[in-house]
C-alpha cells in the first residue's frame, strides 16, 4: 500500500497534548453549533439534543475502530489505506475520496461563516451579502492554508492560541446559560428522548446533520506519520476530543432550545451564536461568542486542510492519484503540490458559490451532502476494524465489544443514516454529495488500469500486525538490555 521512496513526512512533531486539541479543533465546536444548529433545528426541531445523544453513541464506535486500525496501519489516509486492504480497494479509495471531497465542500461552507462572522462584527446587514461574505471567507482561506504549507510544527502552535481561546469562551457561556435560573426553569427530559422525531426518517436525517457536528475529530489519524507514539497517541487523541466536543455540543443545543425561539433560529441562520450570545449578556456576549466562532472556523479550516491534503498525498504515494500528490517540500516537510491543488480548486469554489444563494442557502445544501460523506466512509471504516481484528474477537468479552459489537454497530448506524436520509434531502444536497463521490469513479477506473500497485494490496490482519509489534518491542527491549548490561560493565 505504501511505497517508501522519495522523502515523507515529517515524523515525532506531535505530542499527546498537541493530537488532543486537534481532534477538539477538528470537530470544531463553535463552528459546528453556529453553523449547524439552524440546519439541526429545521430537521429535527426540539429534538436536537436527542440527535446529538443518539449519534454519539455509534459514533464512538467508530472513534474505536479508527484506533484499532491505527495500531496497525500508521498511514496518513487513513481510512484510505484501512478499508482498502480490508474489505477492497475500490471501496478503499472510494472512502479516501469521499473525506478529500467533502474536505473540498467544506472550504467553502467553513469559510463562508468565517466571512460572515467577521462582517458582523462590523455591520450586521452586511453579514448576509453572500459575495462579500464568500471575498472575506476566502482570504481567511488563504491564511490558513499558508499556515498549513508552514508545516506541522506550525499549525499546531497556531490551534493551541485558537482553540484555548475559543473553548475559555464558550465555558463560560455554557454555565452562564445553565446557571441562569430563569433559563434553567424552561429545561424538558423530552428533548433527549425520541418524540419530537418525525419518524425513522425524521431521525435519520437529524442524525445525518448530527454526523457534521462530530466529524474531524479523524485528523489525528491522518496525522499519525508525524505522531510520536502514534499507534497509541491517535486513538487515544480521538477519543478524548470526541468526549470534549460531545459536552459542549449537548450543552449548547440545550441552551439554544431554552433561551431561543425557532424565529430567533432562523433569523440568525449562520449566526445563531450570536443571538445567544446576546440574550445571555446584551451588548458584549455575541461579540465575544463570534469571536469564538471565527477562531473555531478559522482552526477547523486548518485541520480540515491537514486532512485533504495528507489523503492526497497518501494516494499520490500510492499512484491512485497523479505522482506529484505525494511529494513532500523539501523545507516545510508538508505535502506543497497537494497543498497547491486543494487551494486553487477551493477558489473556484468559492466563486461558484456565489451562485447558490445566500449564506445559509449554501451551508444547509452543504452540510447536508457533507453528511453522506462522512456517514460513507466512517461507516466503511467501521467494517474494516471488525474484518482486521475477527480472528481476535473471540478472544475476551473486551475484543468483542470494544474490537467487533460497538465498531459494527457505528458502521450499520452511518450505512442506515446514509440511505434512509436519501428520501428527505434536497436535489441540490444529493447532487453535491453522491455525484461527488460517483466522480470518483474517474480516477479510481484510470489509474487501477495504469497498474498502480494499491489495487494489489497485502491484506491487513490484526494478528500478524500485533505479532510483528511484539517482536519488535521484545528487540527493542532486549537492545536497551544489552545497552544497560555494557554500561554497567564499563563502569
Amino acid at each position: 500500500m505504501r511505497t517508501n521512496s522519495g522523502r515523507g513526512l515529517q515524523p515525532n512533531v506531535l505530542g499527546t497534548f498537541d493530537t488532543i486539541v486537534m481532534a477538539v479543533a477538528g470537530s470544531a465546536p463553535a463552528y459546528s453549533i453556529a453553523a449547524t444548529t439552524a440546519v439541526l433545528v429545521a430537521s429535527v426541531g426540539l429534538a436536537g439534543p436527542a440527535a446529538l445523544l443518539y449519534c454519539a453513541i455509534p459514533m464512538l464506535g467508530i472513534v474505536l475502530a479508527f484506533g484499532r486500525l491505527g495500531r496497525i496501519d500508521v498511514n496518513a489516509g487513513a481510512s484510505y489505506s484501512w478499508v482498502g486492504r480490508t474489505v477492497h480497494p475500490f471501496l478503499g479509495f472510494l472512502s479516501g475520496w469521499a473525506l478529500v471531497v467533502s474536505a473540498t465542500i467544506f472550504m467553502v461552507a467553513g469559510s463562508l461563516p468565517a466571512g460572515a462572522m467577521t462582517l458582523a462584527l462590523f455591520d450586521p446587514d452586511l453579514a448576509g451579502n453572500t459575495a462579500l461574505a464568500t471575498a472575506t471567507g476566502a482570504a481567511w482561506f488563504l491564511v490558513m492554508l499558508l499556515v498549513v504549507a508552514g508545516g506541522a510544527r506550525l499549525t499546531v502552535r497556531a490551534q493551541l492560541l485558537m482553540s484555548g481561546v475559543e473553548l475559555a469562551i464558550l465555558l463560560f457561556f455554557v454555565v452562564a446559560a445553565l446557571l441562569h435560573t430563569g433559563y434553567a426553569a424552561a429545561f424538558d427530559w423530552s428533548w433527549l428522548g425520541f418524540s419530537h422525531f418525525d419518524g425513522p426518517a425524521g431521525f435519520a436525517s437529524g442524525a445525518l446533520v448530527a454526523a457534521f457536528y462530530y466529524w474531524g475529530w479523524d485528523v489525528t489519524s491522518n496525522l499519525s506519520e508525524e505522531t510520536r507514539d502514534s499507534r497509541r497517541t491517535a486513538g487515544l487523541a480521538s477519543l478524548v476530543g470526541l468526549g470534549v466536543v460531545f459536552l459542549l455540543f449537548e450543552a449548547f443545543t440545550i441552551a439554544v432550545n431554552m433561551i431561543l425561539t425557532s424565529e430567533d433560529i432562523r433569523a440568525g441562520g449562520a449566526n445563531v451564536l450570536g443571538a445567544l450570545g446576546d440574550a445571555i449578556w446584551p451588548g458584549v456576549g455575541g461579540k465575544l461568542l463570534v469571536v469564538a466562532v471565527l477562531l473555531s472556523t478559522v482552526a477547523t479550516l486548518e485541520t480540515t486542510l491537514i486532512q485533504v491534503t495528507r489523503s492526497l498525498f497518501a494516494m499520490g504515494r500510492d499512484r491512485t492519484m497523479p505522482a506529484a500528490l505525494g511529494t513532500v517540500h523539501r523545507r516545510w516537510n508538508t505535502p506543497g503540490v497537494a497543498v497547491a491543488v486543494v487551494g486553487a480548486v477551493a477558489l473556484a469554489m468559492f466563486v461558484a458559490s456565489t451562485a447558490l444563494g445566500s449564506v445559509g442557502d449554501v451551508l444547509s445544501a452543504a452540510v447536508s451532502a457533507i453528511g453522506l460523506q462522512i456517514a460513507f466512509y466512517y461507516g466503511l471504516a467501521g467494517i474494516a476494524a471488525v474484518v482486521a481484528y475477527r480472528k481476535t474477537l473471540l478472544t475476551s468479552v473486551r475484543d468483542f465489544v470494544l474490537g467487533g459489537a460497538w465498531p459494527l454497530l457505528g458502521a450499520l448506524f452511518m450505512l442506515w443514516i446514509l440511505v434512509e436520509a436519501l428520501s428527505r434531502l434536497s436535489a441540490a444536497s444529493i447532487a453535491i454529495g453522491i455525484g461527488g463521490l460517483a466522480a470518483g469513479l474517474v480516477p479510481l477506473i484510470h489509474y487501477w488500469r495504469q497498474g498502480s500497485s494499491y489495487y494489489r494490496p497485502a491484506r491487513l490482519d490484526a494478528t500478524r500486525a500485533i505479532a510483528a509489534e511484539e517482536r519488535y518491542a521484545n528487540s527493542a527491549s532486549q537492545h536497551t538490555d544489552y545497552a544497560d548490561q555494557a554500561l554497567a560493565t564499563d563502569f
